[in-house]
């Protein structure tokens, strides 16, 4: 029996919101189109079909390699994922606010042109400070979220009857898990998630042993490749 503490994390698969977000940039617009709050947002057929795959994949691990426990945030496209993919599997889940996405404030809803037309001056603060420092009113940093975060984690190591948990959350939270886990530095996490960002329904994973924290993998979305019918969109980097 492998003793070893195992985290694996996972972004939720493809929202509405996603959709929209991609949309409005086409278009050029200033502004998403959402109906809904922030926490309603729901999965697209897309989504479902890449919760589908991914539940599919941790079925075929070995019992003893599956997770024994999900921990997931309270937004509705992270709990569908959460629920769609381990249906049948009996792991028990918790919600968890403070997996919940990052906190945009007033900036809420608008896209990267819509916020230097409307707030010049807290885009300009965003490229003074940079986006992991950066809190805009009303909202949170990076840093903010990783605050929340590290809570989770040591909780996790320190208090969880259970030794493989499984995170499903939001890209800002599968990249800090990471930067916590891998003890990175803001400029090589801000590198790296501007070169990779994390894909929907997408699996990373870390085991610890006697010498700390490893990377099993990162943003893997292989249970998505070979079927157009779940083939990741491509990615707009995390705000």
């Amino acid at each position: 029996m492998d003793h070893n503490l195992w985290i694996g994390a996972v972004r939720h698969g493809e929202s509405t919101a996603n959709i929209a977000a991609r949309d409005a940039a086409r278009d050029g617009l200033d502004l998403i189109e959402i109906t809904e709050r922030e926490a309603d947002v729901p999965l697209s057929d897309l989504g479902r079909r890449q919760a589908e795959s991914l539940g599919r994949r941790l079925a075929r691990m070995p019992g003893s390699e599956r997770p024994e426990l999900v921990l997931a945030s309270p937004f509705l496209r992270a709990r569908e994922t959460a629920e769609i993919a381990t249906s049948g599997l009996e792991v028990p889940m918790r919600i968890d606010e403070r997996l919940r996405d990052r906190d945009l404030g007033i900036l809420d809803l608008h896209t990267v042109e819509g916020i230097r037309a409307e707030f010049p001056q807290e885009a300009e603060r965003r490229r003074h400070h940079g986006k992991f420092y950066y809190r805009p009113p009303g909202g949170e940093s990076w840093t903010d979220v990783a605050l929340r975060l590290r809570m989770v984690l040591r909780e996790i190591e320190q208090d969880l009857p259970a030794q493989r948990v499984l995170v499903v959350a939001h890209d800002v939270v599968v990249a800090l898990v990471r930067y916590v886990l891998e003890d990175l530095d803001e400029h090589v996490l801000m590198e790296e998630a501007k070169k990779m960002p994390v894909s929907n329904a997408s699996l990373s994973s870390w085991i610890k042993d006697d010498h700390g924290w490893h990377r099993e993998r990162f943003n893997d979305v292989t249970h998505l490749e070979g079927d157009d019918s779940t083939r990741p969109t491509a990615e707009e980097p995390v705000a």
